[in-house]
C-alpha cells in the first residue's frame, strides 16, 4: 500500500484516510489541507478543488446563510454554519462540508447531534459537528452534480438529517428542492405554483427568488413566510 496517494502538487492524502477512523484522524491533524472540499462518503475520498462560481454558486450559498441566520436567531432556534463546517456520521462513515449547515437547539438537547471540540485549543472551540444536524444545504456547481444529487443524498439519509435541501442556479431555470427525511430516504416536498414549499424542521414556507442587479447579474434570495 502506497504511503500517500498525491492528488495534486499541494496535497497529499495519507493512506490511512481510506478508513472513516483514519480520514477523521487526518482532518484532525495539522496536515489537512486549508482549501478546497475533501468529503469521505462510505469508503472513498472524495476530493473537489474546483474554484468557486461566483454567481451561480458563491452568491447562492451566501443568500441561503444569510437569509437562515436571520430567520433561526430571530427566533432563538439553534444555528447556521457555513463553509468548512465538517459534519460526520459514524452510523453513515461519511465526512462531509456541506454548503449551509442548521443545528437546532432542541437536537443538540436531545443528544441527536454534538458539537465536538478541536484538540488543544480550550474550552468553547469547536471544529466538527457529529450526528444529524437539522437542516443541510448543497448548492449545485458543475463538479458536484453527481455529489449533490446521487451520491450525498442516501448517505445524509442514513445519517438521519431531517431535511436536505438542494439549489440549483446554473441553468436558464432555477431550482430548488426541500427533500425530507421519511423512513431511510428522502422524498421531495411539492412547492405551490409560486414557488412555496414548507420547512418541517422551521416550520415556515420557503423559496428561493432571484432578481437582476444594476449590472444584469443575478441577486438570490431565499424568502420565507408564515405556514
Amino acid at each position: 500500500m502506497p504511503a500517500a496517494v498525491a492528488i495534486a502538487e499541494s496535497l497529499r492524502i495519507p493512506a490511512a484516510a481510506a478508513t472513516f477512523e483514519g480520514f477523521r484522524k487526518w482532518c484532525r491533524s495539522q496536515a489537512f489541507p486549508e482549501t478546497g472540499r475533501i468529503d469521505y462518503l462510505a469508503g472513498e475520498v472524495e476530493v473537489d478543488m474546483s474554484p468557486e462560481d461566483l454567481h451561480t454558486h458563491g452568491i447562492v450559498k451566501v443568500a441561503f446563510t444569510a437569509a437562515l441566520h436571520a430567520l433561526v436567531t430571530a427566533q432563538d432556534l439553534g444555528e447556521v454554519f457555513a463553509d468548512s463546517t465538517r459534519i460526520t456520521s459514524p452510523l453513515a462513515r461519511l465526512s462531509a462540508e456541506p454548503d449551509v449547515v442548521v443545528v437546532l437547539w432542541a437536537s443538540l438537547q436531545a443528544g441527536r447531534v454534538r458539537y465536538l471540540p478541536a484538540a488543544g485549543k480550550g474550552p468553547d472551540r469547536y471544529t466538527e459537528i457529529e450526528g444529524a444536524p437539522d437542516i443541510v444545504v448543497e448548492v449545485v456547481s458543475d463538479s458536484s452534480v453527481r455529489k449533490d444529487t446521487r451520491r450525498l443524498p442516501p448517505l445524509y439519509a442514513q445519517a438521519g438529517i431531517p431535511e436536505l435541501w438542494i439549489a440549483d442556479t446554473r441553468g436558464r431555470n432555477l431550482h430548488f428542492d426541500i427533500r425530507v427525511l421519511e423512513g431511510e430516504a428522502y422524498v421531495s416536498r411539492a412547492a405551490d405554483i409560486d414557488g412555496w414549499v414548507r420547512s418541517e424542521r422551521l416550520g415556515v414556507l420557503v423559496r428561493l427568488a432571484r432578481r437582476r442587479t444594476p449590472l444584469a447579474t443575478w441577486r438570490y434570495l431565499l424568502e420565507h413566510r408564515a405556514s
